[in-house]
């Protein structure tokens, strides 16, 4: 299988300088540590020599990919499978019934794990996979795991797992801890620095601005600058989770449409949320730190902290959601009037004039609809989009992002055309099942 077999359905041609020497030390070495920057496809550089080196005859599990949240374990997931490559793979994590993940490992004999460390330790204890075939490891965001103090747990599953001779570990700061690493201490890693150092990490390709407010509530600003995106998307970082409610109930008032995310919200909340904003359906998320790390936001141009980071390593990691593959992107750094400029070398910020009129809020093209059917059913997204354009009359274009699910789908609909092609599936099967078709408001 070539690389470019796997790059193709994803749309891209081409590797980065740095995705290509990963990819080619990765293959190479038994042990590799991968430094480099927020945003530049860390996941490729890993998920491609993985898929490559799975013997696909083989029904038992080979590789295992550990990733610090539910969100980024569900995108690599997402990302492996849109490659179209041979392997069969499971996600697990918390948040839904570790039962029901055990039952479709049996059914489908995965030949790649990638999970979250507390529930890929739980399967472990309880014996749900074998692991006498599993011989590479990936850690992925190896210091947002020691920020979210998984070390125990990460350390517990290493010393499960020992048939492991590989060894990946990716991150976006270089860690201490990483030296500690217990398969180093055996065979010294291969290190790809491409940090150089913290200001350096941001991309040339985002442009820093500074937006004063008037006042110490910073809320009618935020919302006049969000005015000026025209309807593009846009991330509002904060700093709590009672700011997230806070500010999203204020910008809905406003006449936005927005998602919150945070990590009060229950994990079918969160999903939805993030499915809702990356499909198109809202324009704004308003988010916690929590979306700052590994997520792949494409579309979005506009990243805007409304509070101050706490740290400069959590103002890349934010800035990191834009500017992605050399696109360019903005970060709005709001600051009420007894705020300083934060001295971020060499981050040079500039000023943002906000100038009335402001134009009205922009509804979002798109809008999400909620499929009762998923992966469990034996529905696959050709499947819906056969349902929506035979039943419901839809053309190609009016069908957006497609998220199948275990026990559901998510699609995203163009707005305009969204009740009338309800209207036409509501009576009709999808696979010869009836199924509950409702938008998501």
């Amino acid at each position: 299988m070539n690389f470019s077999d796997l790059l193709s359905p994803l749309g891209i041609s081409a590797l980065s300088t740095m995705q290509a020497n990963a990819v080619e030390t990765i293959c190479s070495n038994s042990n590799v540590v991968l430094l480099a920057p927020t945003g530049t496809g860390k996941t490729l550089s890993f998920l491609l020599p993985l898929a490559k080196r799975i013997n696909t005859q083989d029904d038992m599990v080979q590789a295992m990919i550990l990733s610090p949240t539910r969100e980024l374990a569900i995108q690599t997931y997402n990302v492996l499978r849109a490659m179209n490559a041979p392997v069969r793979v499971s996600c697990v994590y918390g948040g839904r019934p570790a039962m029901d993940e055990h039952r479709q490992i049996k059914a489908s004999s995965p030949q790649v794990i990638i999970g979250t460390p507390g529930r890929i330790l739980d399967h472990l204890e309880k014996g749900n996979f074998s692991v006498a075939c599993l011989s590479c490891l990936v850690v992925d965001e190896f210091d947002k795991m020691l920020e979210l103090k998984f070390q125990d747990e990460l350390y517990d599953i290493v010393g499960r797992l020992t048939a492991v001779t590989d060894n990946i570990l990716v991150s976006a700061t270089d860690a201490e801890d990483i030296r500690r690493f217990p398969p180093f201490e055996r065979r010294s890693p291969v290190v790809l620095n491409y940090l150089e150092n913290q200001a350096a990490a941001l991309p040339a390709s985002i442009r820093h601005y500074i937006v004063a407010s008037p006042i110490k509530d910073k809320l009618e600003t935020l919302a006049q600058l969000l005015r000026t995106f025209n309807g593009e998307p846009a991330v509002v970082f904060v700093n709590y989770r009672e700011a997230v409610e806070r500010v999203g109930a204020f910008l809905k008032e406003q006449g936005f449409t927005c998602a919150l995310f945070h990590g009060g919200l229950e994990q079918d909340e969160r999903e939805k949320s993030l499915y809702i904003f990356m499909g198109g359906a809202a324009n704004v998320l308003v988010s916690t730190d929590l979306s700052a790390r590994g997520l792949d936001m494409r579309m979005l141009r506009h990243v805007v902290h409304y509070h101050l980071p706490l740290r400069q390593e959590d103002y890349m990691h934010r800035c990191g959601r834009t500017g992605r593959w050399e696109d360019e992107g903005d970060a709005f750094l709001i600051l009420g009037p007894d705020e300083q400029v934060p001295g971020y070398p060499q981050i040079a910020f500039e000023d943002y004039s906000l100038r009335p009129p402001f134009p009205a809020p922009q509804r979002p093209q798109w809008t999400t609809v909620y499929i009762g059917k998923g992966k469990r059913d034996r529905i696959s997204r050709g499947d819906v989009v056969g349902f929506l354009c035979k039943q419901g009359g839809a053309r190609a274009d009016e069908i957006g992002r497609i998220d199948v699910r275990e026990r559901y789908t998510y699609v995203s609909l163009k707005r305009q055309r969204c009740r009338q092609i309800m209207q036409q599936c509501a009576n009709e099967k999808i696979k010869k099942q009836r199924t509950r078709i409702e938008e998501i408001k």
